[in-house]
């Protein structure tokens, strides 16, 4: 029996160079992949399971039909360049009102805005805590972060919330700095020296985050890229333009209200990273280095992260729920009692209004896991054995 595609989650990915997406005779039609790697993929419109379809990748096209095929059955489209940068995602989009559009322009100046960029960071610096005090054991950065989440109830204004996060990102990220990188025995002899230490968060390429020089820091930036076109695609299917931030400043060609939303996740995607690291060696050929020093991530390994959008999806819904019910509640109020009820906008991304109603609870999401490999040459093995055959062999001899 062939093996789907797509993944467990509704994620497919498609990758290479001459990418097609176009639809023939009703199915949806893709070309992907390189020479011997090349597929064909060919899905119905019935039964077809897919949430979410990612290229990866500018080589080749897709149709406008083929657009519309994956709106009308209830998919997204995400597309990202191969250094995991966001180029374009479109996805269902709920009707909008007007009303609650008009109150997210206005946020910025009756308070609504602040009062939300207080509440994410808050979320986002109790995350980062978390992490630091139980997966680094560094209790004396945790304290320190906790007092700067302190500092954000007497912030009056957004640049003192801007300023409160970048002080305790600097503490975060020095913490993570020693975190030592895991790889094969095999391949220890071929990793260059900066790439055995997490290091600096900030790329000595660029003085940003963006270009990462390192393998975990490129893995953190693609895992971002999927929680940003996740925090955009739930923005818009609660009726909010993604690009009218609270938070980060209007900047062109950027979703600032997706980069706030996805502020209070962002210690989730850390905290699977770091648990990577500590559990999983990394594998050589899954990275590769540029002429410039940039670390890549290779194509295999991209599909693999793609397959935890659902994850990120499903921590990002009650955020971007929560912050459309607060720029609602800011709107004006209704005169009349028999408009009182609608105050409380549609929960469409959790169903949490009408779970309430049946007595049940939204369920928890569980972080996905890396694969497990051999400590000895990388190769993927199960979860209860440590090496593979071959190298069971070489340590028992």
């Amino acid at each position: 029996m062939p093996v789907s595609p797509i993944g467990k989650h509704g994620v497919l990915t498609v990758w290479g160079y001459g990418i097609r997406v176009q639809v023939n005779g009703g199915h949806l039609l893709l070309h992907d992949g390189i020479a011997d790697e090349r597929r064909m993929i060919r899905l119905p419109r019935v039964g077809h399971g897919l949430r979410r379809l990612v290229m990866i990748g500018s080589d080749g096209f897709i149709t406008l039909e083929a657009l519309r095929w994956i709106s009308d059955v209830g998919a997204a489209f995400v597309m990202l360049d191969r250094r995991g940068k966001v180029l374009a995602v479109t996805g269902p989009v709920a009707p909008s009102d007007a009303k609650l559009r008009r109150a997210q322009a206005l946020a910025l100046g009756n308070g609504t805005a602040l009062k939300i960029s207080k509440e994410l960071i808050s979320q986002k610096l109790a995350g980062q805590e978390l992490l630091v005090r139980h997966m680094l054991h560094d209790s004396a950065t945790a304290d320190a972060i906790a007092r700067f989440g302190d500092d954000l109830l007497t912030a009056d204004t957004t640049d003192v919330v801007r300023l409160v996060e970048a002080q305790a990102a600097r503490y975060y990220w020095k913490s993570w700095s020693k975190v030592p990188i895991r790889w094969p025995r095999k391949n220890e002899h071929r990793i260059p020296e900066h790439w055995k230490r997490f290091g600096s968060r900030i790329s000595p390429l660029t003085q940003s985050p963006r270009l990462a020089s390192t393998p975990p820091n490129a893995l953190l930036n693609f895992l971002y890229s999927l929680l940003e076109s996740e925090s955009r695609l739930s923005a818009a299917a609660m009726g909010l333009d993604p690009g009218l931030g609270c938070l980060h400043m209007d900047t062109s060609n950027r979703d600032s209200l997706a980069c706030d939303i996805m502020e209070p996740i962002r210690p989730k995607c850390d905290a699977f990273v770091l648990d990577w690291l500590e559990n999983e060696p990394l594998r050589r050929s899954d990275f590769w280095e540029d002429r410039n020093g940039n670390c890549r991530i290779g194509s295999p390994l991209a599909v693999r992260l793609c397959g935890t959008s659902d994850t990120w999806r499903r921590l990002v819904a009650p955020v971007a729920e929560c912050v459309a019910q607060e720029i609602w509640s800011s709107a004006s109020k209704p005169t009349s009692p028999s408009r009182v009820s609608r105050q409380r906008i549609a929960t469409r991304l959790t169903q949490r209004s009408k779970r309430e109603v049946k007595g049940s609870e939204v369920p928890g999401v569980k972080r996905p896991k890396p694969e497990h490999v051999c400590s000895g040459c990388g190769k993927a093995i199960r979860p209860e054995r440590k090496h593979c055959a071959n190298c069971a062999i070489d340590g028992a001899t």
